[in-house]
């Protein structure tokens, strides 16, 4: 492996040997860390981070071969300011090093801060559309129940077309208010939950809906352990970000150029992971990944909030409520979206939220 290369980059990298101990460091190392290579070159890498027992263990389980790559948040001194990173431990096959730790220097406050401020604003806007679901709701069972007294009245059978079309006008709307009501606050039904039978569920689902115009891909970790949580409330919280994702890759599948439409269900565990301003020291993080054309510019600050969409005939509600079921487990959804990939994490604490 030539390293040069990763002179170039502007965040940190360390190869290690089997031990963990650094063989090579870049520029970028040089600077986060305050020291030249020559200083780096030998030190056991976990000793630089102030949570070094948790990323020791990740070194060796990709030394060992035992996952791809893990993600976790930690922390290190500069002087006397702590720094929080995101650090990735990668494992290389087949390479003079056997581990890769990649560290980037991250705003952790105001990441947590964004999420929070999400979570106010889609409760906010919640809030508004169940008060006005409350207004309408009553004035549409009026409505209806009028039009079953006109049908009765009707001279000619003929007629009770148009008292039908009002009837069942009547029902959509209210089906649309009862979404917009939001889910029942009622308290979780917290189990032990086994991620990857909700994915295949989902994936058996989406297969059922979409056949073979949309390819299933997993990427699980097998080692990760049940979470607690509600098994039905995260099923439609998985359902309706993959849902989505098909959806949208049926749409543009007979564009020009077009991929084969896919949608790739991943699992890892994140160590150290902050949500809510709370530290958590295990957190699962399921990724649904496609390769659509992403998520419109215009959308992706409100792509969260109720009633934002940008498919014909979608109604905005799938995602709102998706973030809202993940949020009552103490998680949160985040996305990125660039053209041929867009993915949605679901992360979720391994301990039970009180």
């Amino acid at each position: 492996m030539n390293t040069d290369a990763f002179d170039l980059l502007a965040t940190s990298v360390f190869l290690l040997d089997a031990q963990g101990r650094i063989e090579y460091a870049n520029a970028a190392a040089e600077d986060l860390f305050g020291r030249s290579r020559k200083q780096l070159r030998g030190l056991p890498a976990d000793r630089l981070y102030d949570d070094p027992a948790s990323l020791q263990t990740s070194i060796e389980h990709a030394a060992a071969g035992i996952f791809a790559d893990a993600r976790q948040l930690s922390s290190l001194r500069r002087g006397h300011e702590s720094i929080e990173v995101s650090v990735t431990t990668v494992a290389l096959a087949g390479q003079s090093w056997p581990v890769l730790i990649e560290t980037r220097e991250i705003e952790q406050r105001t990441v947590a801060d964004r999420g929070q401020r999400l979570v106010e604003e889609i409760e906010s806007q919640r809030e508004l559309l169940r008060n006005l679901a409350h207004e309408v709701k009553n004035p549409l069972g009026g409505l209806r129940g009028a039009a079953q007294l006109l049908e009765a009245e009707l001279p000619s059978p003929a007629l009770a077309e148009y008292t039908q079309v009002i009837i069942s006008e009547a029902d959509r709307l209210q089906a649309l208010v009862d979404r917009l009501s939001g889910p029942k606050r009622q308290p979780l039904d917290t189990k032990p939950v086994n991620i990857h039978e909700i994915c295949e569920r989902v994936c058996a689902l989406i297969q059922a809906e979409f056949r073979e115009r949309v390819a299933l891909q997993r990427d699980y970790d097998a080692s990760a352990p049940d979470l607690q949580g509600d098994a039905a409330r995260l099923m439609q919280a998985v359902l309706n970000v993959a849902r989505n994702a098909a959806q949208e890759l049926v749409l543009q599948k007979d564009e020009d150029g077009a991929p084969p439409p896919q949608i790739v269900l991943r699992t890892r565990i994140a160590r150290q992971v902050v949500l809510a301003h709370r530290r958590h020291r295990l957190a699962m993080v399921l990724s649904i990944i496609d390769n659509g054309p992403g998520v419109p510019e215009h959308i992706r600050e409100r792509i969260f909030h109720p009633l934002v969409t940008a498919r014909p005939g979608g109604t905005g509600l799938g995602l709102s409520l998706a973030q809202d079921f993940v949020r009552q487990h103490g998680g949160l959804i985040e996305f990125e979206s660039r053209p041929r990939h867009t993915e949605f994490r679901l992360i979720l604490p391994m301990e039970q939220t009180h």
